[in-house]
């Protein structure tokens, strides 16, 4: 392990960095009025697009050079950096492209264009036309357009994450053009051991995310046999082939309105660890063994399921085996509203997707759709039986991605009543019955289909649920259990902050009762159903629940009586 100071900390970063593909950018070249990299604008704009930057004349014509910088400035402010690097910006008639999206198999010359794209790191940028002396640690460049900025502390020296988060939220004037919002895709703060990032600084109020891969089931990072914790980020993470699929699949900005107020919000997306990471693990997958197979994603709440469901969805799409298109539709079953908008809304953002949304509210509308080979199908779990019905009998020559969101229920409501008379065959199954179970039921009722893969989402998965999506695994008594093909755990969303431990201030309650059975060999007596019947009466009865809070808040009360006597006692030792 590398003892570090700061300073050698961002020289190994960058050192690291140029290895694996970044060029090391000069301080000077960074233009604090317009918080860009002019050093590489005009010979990338020369090199790449010759008949462009001749009819510009930019180079030759300063008044030329200075117009065209304010387009490009006004620009990145009214629409962000990520969709300028996506589309370009038109001036003066006249488009220039400000990056070349990666290659896909067998296309030279959009390998060549790909290539000439110039990833830029440099260190100590100074950020402010006003005080010239304020510097940043590490500034990322795409060509001409920041990307990242990092701050960087190291606990050699007794400064940690949480003072590089400090330092964005206490020094970093998000006033100042290259703080601002839009202007960059995240702002990074790390140090040899955690990292973290933030997509719009706000002063003390920024909010920034953990980006640490996780360890023991927990957080933070493993140890690196090999370097320092967080090399991760900026050897394999920002490496430019890495990077690139990040700048065309998952960095965005939405627009949200609230439905109360009807205003308007801009909100920049960016993919925590675990999101990038299983999305990626679950499309090389597909890359490698095509259509018919399982995964069992188990994410806790706190996750950002929704953002990682439409961004596997959309990929999903153009994934290809074997040199050919994976899956012929890509069908998304959830019982949620609001998945449905973000992953419309994440979708349209992506304007190399040609595909549309497909809403199916009606099992013919499902059909339909199916039959017309939308590529992307957002329906119900009350529809799920028509899926399974469709396309494994009339399909059965086409490939489906099955995307099941099956995190939220909604047990006890309307909606789960309907979704059990729907899945059940118009009957009310058991109430303790959730939609997984449901799900699980006409699954293994109609057998897996070989010509759709099954993506099942859902935080805590029952042993069903394992045994029907998850990944076989060998145990050390012989027997065969399951296991997710990618987990982020309840444990380390708590110790992320993302969910409150429900069990750290937990007191259980004992409850007695008894089911007697008066006539002998009672046909109609089902005593598991009758158990539960029972069970949801006393649970629900309030004598009953005001004689557990009465336990629970002489639980309490004793619990703090204790502490004060002990805390007497250690006062009455002292003096």
């Amino acid at each position: 392990m590398h003892r570090l100071n700061e300073a050698s900390l961002e020289e190994l970063i960058v050192d690291q960095m140029v290895e694996g593909g970044w060029t090391e950018g000069a301080t000077a070249d960074f233009d604090a009025a317009y918080a860009l990299d002019l050093g590489h604008l005009t010979t990338f704009i020369e090199e790449t697009q010759p008949n462009a930057a001749k009819a510009l004349s930019f180079a030759e014509s300063p008044p030329a050079r200075h117009k065209f910088l304010a387009r490009l400035q006004g620009e990145i402010t009214k629409r962000g950096v990520v969709h300028l690097l996506r589309n370009g910006v038109d001036h003066l008639g006249q488009h220039i492209d400000l990056y070349y999206p990666s290659a896909t198999d067998g296309n030279a010359k959009a390998a060549e264009l790909f290539a000439a794209n110039r990833f830029v790191v440099t260190r100590q940028v100074h950020h402010s036309p006003s005080n010239r002396g304020d510097a940043v640690d590490l500034v990322a460049f795409v060509n001409v357009l920041p990307v990242f900025t990092f701050e960087l502390k190291n606990n050699i020296t007794k400064q940690t994450v949480d003072d590089a988060v400090q330092q964005y939220q206490r020094e970093r004037d998000p006033r100042e053009l290259l703080f601002a919002f839009g202007r960059t895709i995240a702002h990074f703060a790390l140090d040899d051991q955690r990292v973290r990032f933030c997509t719009q600084l706000k002063g003390k109020s920024s909010w920034f995310l953990p980006f640490d891969q996780g360890f023991n089931d927990g957080a933070g990072n493993p140890p690196n046999a090999d370097g320092v914790m967080t090399d991760y980020l900026w050897r394999r993470v920002l490496a430019p082939e890495s990077l690139a699929g990040i700048i065309e699949n998952y960095a965005q900005v939405v627009t949200e309105k609230n439905p109360k107020t009807g205003k308007r919000t801009a909100k920049a997306i960016f993919p925590r660890y675990h999101q990038l990471d299983v999305v990626r693990k679950l499309l090389a997958d597909v890359a490698e063994g095509g259509a018919g197979r399982r995964y069992l994603i188990q994410h806790s709440a706190g996750s950002g399921k929704s953002n990682s469901i439409a961004w596997l969805v959309h990929q999903l799409v153009e994934a290809t085996h074997q040199g050919a298109v994976a899956f012929d539709s890509v069908i998304v079953v959830t019982d949620r509203v609001i998945l449905d908008d973000q992953l419309s809304q994440t979708i349209k953002s992506f304007l190399q997707v040609g595909s549309t949304v497909v809403h199916a509210d009606r099992s013919g509308d499902l059909r339909r759709a199916i039959t017309a080979g939308k590529k992307i199908i957002v329906t119900t779990v009350q529809k799920f039986p028509y899926i399974l019905d469709d396309i494994g009998s009339e399909h059965q020559g086409r490939n489906f991605a099955i995307v099941i969101d099956e995190a939220h229920s909604s047990q006890g409501s309307k909606t789960s009543a309907a979704v059990s008379r729907a899945l059940g065959g118009g009957v009310d199954s058991d109430e303790e019955d959730s939609v997984e179970d449901q799900i699980n039921r006409i699954i293994e009722a109609k057998k897996l289909l070989p010509n759709a893969s099954y993506f099942a989402f859902t935080a805590t998965p029952k042993n069903k649920t394992l045994e029907m999506f998850g990944e076989p695994v060998s145990n050390p008594d012989g027997t065969v259990g399951h296991r997710p093909f990618h987990s982020y755990t309840m444990k380390q969303a708590i110790q992320e902050g993302f969910i409150v431990d429900v069990l750290a201030n937990y007191t259980p309650v004992g409850s007695y009762y008894k089911l007697m059975k008066t006539v002998e060999d009672d046909p109609e007596f089902d005593v598991k159903r009758a158990s539960k019947k029972l069970r949801a009466y006393v649970e629900g009865n309030q004598h009953a629940i005001a004689q557990k809070a009465d336990i629970m808040v002489e639980h309490f009360l004793g619990q703090v009586i204790a502490k004060q006597k002990i805390g007497g006692q250690a006062r009455a030792m002292v003096s």
